[in-house]
C-alpha cells in the first residue's frame, strides 16, 4: 500500500481511454441512495441558482454533468452532483452537507471517483481548531481512529492519495479517507460500507448535537462559508474542469459548489 503524489490529471493522461461505466453506476446508485436518506431527514428545497446546471458540457463528445444545490433550516448548503465521461475514463461523484450553525457538528464529505482507477474521498469536514478545540477532537474524531487504521490495515489494494497541494491537505481532517484503488467488487465493498456508516453515523452526532447560542451563530457562519468557498477556489482538479468546459463555466461551476449564486436564505438567517 504505497500512497501516490500524482494529481488526477496525471492519473487521466498516462492511462488509456478505459470504459469505467459499471463503476460509475454503481456508485451513482450508491450517493443517490443517500441522498434520499438525508432529503428524508431534514427539509430541503434546491436553490434556484442551481437550476441551470441541471445539464452542462457535452461539447464535441465530452464530459457532462449536473450539479444540484439544496438549502434548509438545518443545512446551509448541500450539494449532489457528478461528472463524467465514463466510457473514456472520467467520473466524480460528490455529496457534501454543509450544516447550518445552530450545531458543531463537523460538515458532510463524501467523493467518489475514477480517472480511470478509482478515487475515494471520506471526511468530516472540522468547524473549529481541532488543536484547541479539543472537545470536538474527543467527541468526532478521537473515536474513529481505530477505524481509521483498520482500513488501511486489511485493504492493501488502497493506496494512500495525498494532494501536492499544502492548502488541500491542510483541509482533510485526521481521520479524512482519501484513497485510490482499483475498480472491482473489493474497492466498492469498502466504498459502500465506508460511505454508509459514514451517512448513518453524521446522522446521529446531527440528531445528538447542543444546540450553539444565538449570539455565537453568525462567527460560525463566516467561516463555514470561508471554508467552503477556499476549499472549492483552491482545488488543484479544477484544471480539469477548465480543460473539459472552459475557464467560464468552470467558474460557475465552483461557485455552485460554495453557494456562490445562491438565491435562497442561509440556515441561520430563516428564523
Amino acid at each position: 500500500m504505497s500512497q501516490t503524489l500524482k494529481s488526477v490529471r496525471e492519473f487521466y493522461d498516462e492511462a488509456p481511454p478505459t470504459d469505467i461505466t459499471e463503476i460509475f453506476g454503481t456508485w451513482m446508485e450508491l450517493v443517490d441512495g443517500l441522498e434520499a436518506k438525508v432529503a428524508d431527514r431534514f427539509e430541503l428545497t434546491r436553490d434556484p441558482s442551481t437550476e441551470v446546471l441541471e445539464s452542462f458540457g457535452g461539447e464535441n463528445g465530452g464530459p457532462t454533468g449536473r450539479i444540484r444545490g439544496y438549502a434548509g433550516p438545518e443545512i446551509d448548503w448541500m450539494v449532489h452532483s457528478h461528472m463524467e465521461n465514463a466510457t473514456l475514463g472520467f467520473a466524480n461523484i460528490h455529496l457534501t452537507i454543509w450544516l447550518g450553525p445552530q450545531v458543531k457538528v463537523p460538515h458532510f464529505g463524501l467523493a467518489l471517483g475514477a480517472f480511470p482507477q478509482a478515487w475515494i474521498f471520506v471526511d468530516s469536514v472540522p468547524r473549529t481548531n481541532l488543536l484547541t478545540d479539543t472537545d470536538s477532537f474527543d467527541r468526532y474524531y478521537g473515536p474513529l481512529n481505530a477505524e481509521w487504521e483498520q482500513v488501511q490495515q486489511e485493504n492493501d489494494f488502497l493506496a494512500p492519495f495525498v494532494s501536492r497541494s499544502g492548502f488541500v491537505r491542510a483541509s482533510v481532517s485526521p481521520m479524512g479517507h482519501a484513497y485510490t484503488a482499483p475498480t472491482d467488487g473489493r474497492t466498492t465493498d469498502v466504498v459502500t460500507q465506508l460511505a454508509t456508516d459514514h451517512l448513518d453515523r453524521w446522522l446521529r452526532w446531527v440528531d445528538e448535537a447542543e444546540r450553539i447560542p444565538a449570539e455565537e451563530q453568525a462567527a460560525l457562519a463566516a467561516d463555514d462559508l470561508a471554508t467552503r468557498r477556499n476549499i472549492a477556489e483552491r482545488d488543484p482538479a479544477n484544471e480539469m474542469g477548465d480543460r473539459f468546459f472552459g475557464k467560464e463555466l468552470t467558474n460557475t461551476l465552483v461557485r455552485a459548489l460554495w453557494g456562490g449564486d445562491r438565491r435562497l436564505p442561509r440556515a441561520h438567517e430563516q428564523g
